[in-house]
């Protein structure tokens, strides 16, 4: 994915969030990287960045890598792990070293170093099985195995998006430098995100949203694209406060996010 593909988006978080990000994306840039990885390197260190964004649904992991590569001009290798398993043993572990010798090659072809992004990682980010018979579980650890190796090499930068908080494995969490939990937003953020993805929703009637619905941004995205669709059914771009009420509370398939009494 080329960096001046990707388009800016507004992203809010809450501030823990917020001052890591930040930092990070100061690291990444081509200075400030170039600076960094010759000092590591002095020292006898792995000069490769490899990072971690992990927490529930919906918070914005994936596309905070989006920003922070059009931020930085980096490109994106993006990995789908479920496209690189294949049925035929062998196969799959073929697939993880092909991967990575390609993003060597396309980091020494580069200006600036893209970003390796294995997405929705929860894969092969578990904890490895010990006294595995059956072949799959056999081509799970092996996977692993190589990727753990890989990071000990690697001279780029490889982020992975996770919703895996319990279940990691230890040798995966050493190995990633920078570990970023992304929560679900608080009130006053999810007010922020009602009011960007809804600019003409009254400050009055975001903060009632945010306070009764715990939505995650993701959620909130869905419904203010929900209400953009009926906008042009309808002709209307008038915000219909009970519409968008009427949608909070069918967000969810559980039937979870009831509002509490007295909204």
């Amino acid at each position: 994915i080329k960096a001046e593909t990707l388009a800016e988006k507004n992203l809010i978080y809450n501030t823990s969030e917020c001052d890591q990000i930040t930092e990070l994306s100061s690291i990444l840039s081509e200075s400030r990287f170039n600076e960094v990885q010759a000092r590591l390197r002095s020292a006898g260190m792995r000069s490769g960045f490899c990072c971690i964004f992990y927490g529930a649904p919906g918070t914005g992991k994936t596309e905070t890598v989006y920003q922070l590569a059009r931020q930085t001009g980096r490109d994106i290798m993006r990995v789908d792990v479920d496209k690189i398993k294949s049925c035929w043993v062998g196969e799959s572990e073929k697939n993880i070293k092909a991967l990575f010798d390609r993003y060597r090659n396309i980091c020494k072809n580069s200006k600036l170093a893209p970003i390796l992004l294995f997405n929705e990682a929860d894969a092969v980010l578990g904890v490895r099985m010990e006294g595995v018979a059956r072949a799959v579980d056999k081509m799970e650890n092996s996977i692993q195995n190589i990727i753990l190796q890989e990071m000990e090499t690697l001279e780029g930068i490889m982020i992975a998006t996770t919703n895996l908080t319990t279940n990691l494995d230890k040798a995966f969490e050493r190995r990633f430098l920078y570990k970023i939990r992304f929560d679900k937003p608080s009130v006053e953020s999810r007010a922020k995100i009602w009011q960007t993805m809804l600019p003409d929703l009254s400050e009055h009637d975001a903060h009632i949203l945010a306070s009764q619905f715990d939505l995650s941004g993701g959620e909130i995205e869905n419904i203010a694209r929900k209400h953009s669709v009926n906008a042009i059914l309808k002709g209307n771009d008038s915000i219909d406060v009970h519409e968008i009420i009427n949608s909070c509370r069918h967000e969810r398939l559980s039937q979870n996010n009831r509002p509490k009494i007295g909204f």
